[in-house]
Formats: C-alpha cells, sequence, structure tokens
C-alpha cells in the first residue's frame, strides 16, 4: 500500500506565496508522474501541474509562470511553489502519484486526503 501527504495548505492574501508538500510512503519501487490537482467548490478537479520522473514539468495555462512543480526522488516528495496568488487559485490541493509497488508488482494511481488553500482579495 502506498500512502500520500499533504501539507503546506492555508490562508493566504492576494499576491502571496505558499509551498505544498506531499511526501509518499509504503511499498514503493518507482514513482513515475507525480502531480498537482485542485478542485473548487462547484468545479471539476483539474490539473494545476505534474512532473515525470525524468523532471518534466507540465503546468495549467493559468498558473504558467505563477507556479513552479518539483520533486526529490529521494525522498519520494513533490513540492508545489504557489506564488502571485490570486482569488481564483482557492481550492482543495490534491496530490497524485503513479507508482510501482514491490508487492503487490503492479503500476497503481494513488491520491492524497487533500489540502484547503485559501486566497482573500
Amino acid at each position: 500500500q502506498v500512502h500520500l501527504v499533504e501539507s503546506g495548505g492555508g490562508l493566504v492574501q492576494a499576491g502571496g506565496s505558499l509551498r505544498l508538500s506531499c511526501a509518499a510512503s509504503g511499498s514503493i519501487f518507482r514513482i513515475n508522474n507525480m502531480g498537482w490537482y485542485r478542485q473548487a467548490p462547484g468545479k471539476q478537479r483539474e490539473l494545476v501541474a505534474d512532473i515525470t520522473s525524468g523532471g518534466s514539468t507540465d503546468y495549467a495555462d493559468s498558473v504558467k509562470g505563477r507556479f513552479t512543480i518539483s520533486r526529490d526522488s529521494e525522498s519520494n516528495t513533490v513540492y508545489l511553489q504557489m506564488n502571485s496568488l490570486k482569488p481564483e487559485d482557492t481550492a482543495v490541493y490534491y496530490c497524485a502519484a503513479d507508482v510501482t509497488t514491490y508487492i503487490p508488482p503492479r503500476t497503481n494511481a494513488y491520491w492524497g486526503q487533500g489540502t484547503q488553500v485559501t486566497v482573500s482579495s
């Protein structure tokens, strides 16, 4: 089994910054893609940013130039640095990882429990 634990959410004023972290633990053989998604009230969950095992990144147009995704393969942790935050960034942010486990030997997608980010105007 694999667990993803997020931290770093909170309340911030518009223009401020937050850094989210997500640590994966469990029977991990390899972590492939890792990413951050968000879901605002009444809206569908959307991809914010993702990063491959090789370090290639992709961002939603709405966060390009403001958010930066990174990962530490040794600690199985992915980060999301969020700068110049806007009220429309308010959402629950979820970490996701594509993980190949030792036992059982298979690849599945895993999700964190979510962390609330609220940006006040």
